[in-house]
């Protein structure tokens, strides 16, 4: 019975002390939680059709076909993704641009490749096997990220639009409706306590009890929610046609291009246009690390003194990345039975030759490798060792920008229009 109630006092004491410790805001994990991994229902959205799945098999081609002469033929397909409409667009800039829905096009481009990714989940599901496929990520005129994909094998097209129609993520992070600090007006920094409210001296919630208050609330919505628009385009491809080739050019094209190029224009309106969602992109948040957070009254994950809006450092708050964070290149792992080392080396053989280099065999046991020391004589200093990476950077860019010029003599006036 004695230990029976000294048991039961302890239990009591620490939920006093768990309760206390979420009261003062202090650091560290919850108590109970053992893990940082959060599941959230599987159930799909009431406004999403359902998806319909196969069971999974060993194969990574789609259906072969048998012609009336008795030749067998494997079709593929080229696919182009594109996003929602955020406002009616003539020639890469919106017509109304105080209706054009930059806060929507700022969060679909910052959460682009999750919903790609969930694209080819659901194509995988569907097709019953492991699909293989290459895709670039390029922007429109319009400034909004789309995706060419060419897939291994062909599904019906009627399939096709349902795996894209049923596609969405969504993103459950915090809300970022109320705007509690900016300007000047931003929270403090307290050594073992974190960020506190300027005005109260409230400590401000973490970033996992900022989630952990999302896990608790039945009514809670995600932030936001992606899906593809209606404009895209399905085409069949035969391997070895003009049309492949073509298709070839038009993927490979944009595998030496920056989204950044985009913004290279003289038109007036549509460099304002890229001004307005570059300023949109500015406070929002891309990853639970973003220093946007604080905006909203949450200091992100991991968070640290220092931390100010709108000062993200990012890849996605660039404005060469337009942002969009993801890769721009994306290929199933037995697109070309190659591994990372294999294509690195394929890369470098490839410069070279375009250089009119020799890549030479060096001999293994020729160098003795080992770190370099501060204060080494031999080893430049850090600036002029950056100057010469840029410079040798420059000097291949520039070789490639003219190998390309004079391959952009062949006509592609065909595929020009996707981009558009």
């Amino acid at each position: 019975m004695w230990r029976a109630a000294r048991s039961a006092a302890l239990d009591a004491a620490i939920e006093d002390l768990d309760e206390e410790i979420n009261r003062a805001g202090l650091r560290g994990n919850v108590l109970g939680r053992t893990s940082g991994e959060r599941s959230r229902s599987t159930k799909r959205r009431q406004d999403a059709p359902d998806l319909p799945k196969r069971q999974m098999t060993k194969a990574t081609l789609g259906r072969t076909f048998t012609g009336s002469e008795g030749k067998t033929y494997r079709p593929s397909m080229f696919v182009t993704l594109t996003l929602p409409s955020y406002g009616r667009v003539l020639e890469g800039a919106p017509v109304h641009p105080g209706t054009y829905d930059y806060a929507r096009a700022a969060r679909d481009a910052l959460h682009f490749s999750k919903l790609v990714d969930r694209f080819v989940q659901n194509l995988r599901r569907v097709a019953g096997y492991d699909v293989q496929y290459f895709a670039t990520v390029e922007p429109q005129k319009r400034l909004a990220p789309h995706l060419h994909m060419a897939i291994r094998g062909t599904l019906p097209r009627a399939e096709l639009w349902q795996i894209i129609a049923a596609t969405y993520h969504q993103v459950w992070w915090p809300s970022t409706d109320e705007v509690r600090f900016e300007g000047d007006h931003l929270p403090v920094w307290k050594d073992g306590a974190g960020y506190l409210d300027p005005d109260t001296g409230e400590v401000l919630p973490t970033w996992e009890q900022a989630l952990d208050a999302l896990d608790t609330d039945e009514d809670a919505e995600p932030l936001h929610v992606l899906r593809f628009g209606d404009q895209l385009d399905i085409e069949s491809v035969l391997a070895g046609t003009p049309d492949a080739d073509q298709l070839i050019q038009y993927l490979s094209k944009y595998l030496t291009k920056s989204l950044g190029d985009a913004l290279g224009t003289d038109d007036p309106r549509r460099k304002a246009h890229a001004e307005r969602l570059l300023e949109a992109l500015r406070f929002e948040p891309c990853s639970p690390t973003c220093p946007n957070w604080l905006r909203y009254g949450i200091p992100p994950k991991g968070a640290k003194p220092g931390v100010a809006p709108g000062r993200c450092k990012g890849k996605a708050h660039k404005p060469d990345h337009l942002g969009y964070a993801g890769r721009r290149v994306l290929v199933s792992r037995k697109w070309s039975n190659k591994t990372l080392t294999e294509h690195k080396q394929d890369r470098r053989t490839w410069v070279l030759e375009a250089l009119g280099v020799e890549d030479e065999p060096v001999d293994p046991h020729r160098y003795i490798w080992r770190p370099v020391k501060p204060g080494d004589p031999d080893l430049a200093p850090i600036g002029v060792r950056l100057l010469r990476s840029v410079h040798e950077r420059q000097r291949w860019r520039n070789h490639l920008a003219r190998l390309e010029a004079e391959a952009d003599g062949q006509d592609l006036s065909a595929t020009e229009g996707r981009a558009a």
